[in-house]
């Protein structure tokens, strides 16, 4: 942008330190990398939908959501999905119920509410004709998660049935039933606890019954935008205030909101597309005003110093003046592995790697030799680290300035040329 093109985009490999699943290769993936000058959030949607729209007839049968897409704010995906990674295959929304409870006969629903914790409720239709065991595995799978279990209020055609249905009076089951809509052989699922918890909780509640009942439409590609992503967070390890995304995004309240409103309460310019609960790809408005930029990064802690040290080929390039742009970068290997209706993203990679990151066709990565390792000069250290059952990690740490042999003719040239770049590339103050 800064170079003067107006936009652009290319197929680019993109390099990221990931555990493996399902949906996600380790090491690598390859990304459609798009960028536009002088566009607001709603252009970049605008083409990518068109994209995505276009593509999903050509190379499938199913049904495609209609552009525009359903635009979601963050802090509306939590609340309704438990979740920004929505599912838009079923419905089931989760519903908040703070404030019935909040002077309700039932005691232990009342104090988490006075306690600053909200209650929210999941209306699960036909759950009534379930035994109870079904029930009773629901409430074990809760109890899993968080080692708490759930309240639940059956709608017969005779009326609500245990067990909360004795702690409530008849004017809140029947104030409770209407304002969650529940029908005859409907029934409530009700979470009580934190906010953040709570709601991570019925999310995780929501999909496990979308499985069990199968409530997801088959064929179809529902497609979603969640936007008004939140600039900051907390960070509790550290102590401090953190980018929360994209430390690059232009955050929507401008220099004098940085200067004067709460981190918590600032808002950016950042949006991710989704699709049948997949995260295709994040993009943003980028802040290419370096004063607002210097800002954005003080508030999160880093210093001028620190800015340029990291990032000061950008900076410097955005002081020469840089359009307003923004982009986006949907993953490429997700796409076809949405195309081809695989649950597996390896099964539409040419040469996948195992969750241990090995290429097992090829035999990668093979034993480096004591040779090949002192010719670069790294140290090979082993230890343990935290992950899972506890994996053995190689780290491999470059010393330029290691004690030179008396005699280095034993290198190869290869090894000699890496010795001498590494001592420009690093100055001794490094070290």
């Amino acid at each position: 942008m800064v170079a003067g093109f107006d936009r652009y985009f290319q197929g680019a490999p993109y390099f990221w330190d990931e555990d493996a699943r399902a949906d996600r290769s380790p090491g690598e993936f390859y990304q459609l990398d798009v960028e536009m000058s002088l566009v607001e959030q709603e252009e970049v949607f605008a083409a990518m939908e068109e994209l995505f729209c276009r593509r999903a007839g050509e190379f499938s049968e199913w049904e495609v959501s209609p552009a525009p897409f359903l635009r979601i704010p963050y802090a509306g995906a939590l609340c309704r999905f438990g979740t920004d990674k929505p599912d838009l295959h079923f419905g089931l929304e989760i519903e908040e119920v703070s404030g019935f409870f909040a002077n309700s006969s039932f005691r232990l629903f009342r104090q988490v509410v006075e306690e600053g914790g909200v209650v929210r409720v999941l209306c699960v239709p036909a759950l009534a004709q379930k035994p109870h065991s079904f029930l009773d595995s629901l409430d074990r799978f809760v109890r899993s998660l968080v080692g708490k279990g759930m309240a639940y209020l059956i709608f017969t055609e005779e009326g609500a049935e245990d067990p909360i249905a004795s702690a409530l009076s008849r004017e809140e089951v029947e104030g409770l039933r209407g304002l969650s809509g529940a029908e005859a052989c409907s029934a409530l699922l009700l979470l009580a606890g934190q906010t953040s918890e709570d709601g991570t909780l019925a999310g995780k509640l929501r999909l496990h019954l979308a499985d069990l009942l199968g409530l997801r439409q088959e064929r179809a590609y529902r497609f979603c935008w969640i936007v008004d992503f939140p600039m900051y967070e907390w960070e509790e390890e550290r102590g401090r205030v953190a980018f929360s995304h994209n430390s690059f995004s232009m955050p929507q309240v401008g220099m004098e909101g940085l200067e004067r409103k709460p981190p918590s309460e600032i808002l950016a310019h950042q949006y991710d597309i989704f699709c049948n609960g997949m995260d295709l790809s994040s993009g943003a408005i980028l802040n290419h005003r370096p004063k607002d930029m210097n800002k954005a990064f003080e508030v999160a802690g880093s210093s001028r110093e620190v800015v340029d040290e990291k990032f000061g080929g950008m900076f410097r390039a955005f002081q020469c003046g840089a359009p307003h742009h923004g982009g986006i970068a949907p993953g490429i290997d997700r796409i076809v592995m949405l195309l081809a209706d695989e649950p597996n993203i390896r099964e539409v990679i040419a040469f996948p790697l195992n969750q241990q990151g090995q290429d097992l066709l090829v035999g990668a990565p093979s034993p480096a030799s004591a040779r090949q390792v002192e010719e670069l000069y790294l140290s090979v250290t082993t230890r343990f680290v935290g992950v899972g059952k506890g994996l053995t990690s190689l780290i491999l740490a470059c010393h330029p300035w290691q004690a030179a042999r008396p005699d280095s003719s034993g290198l190869s040239s290869f090894g000699q040329r890496s010795r001498e770049s590494a001592q420009r590339a690093f100055p001794r103050h490094w070290l």
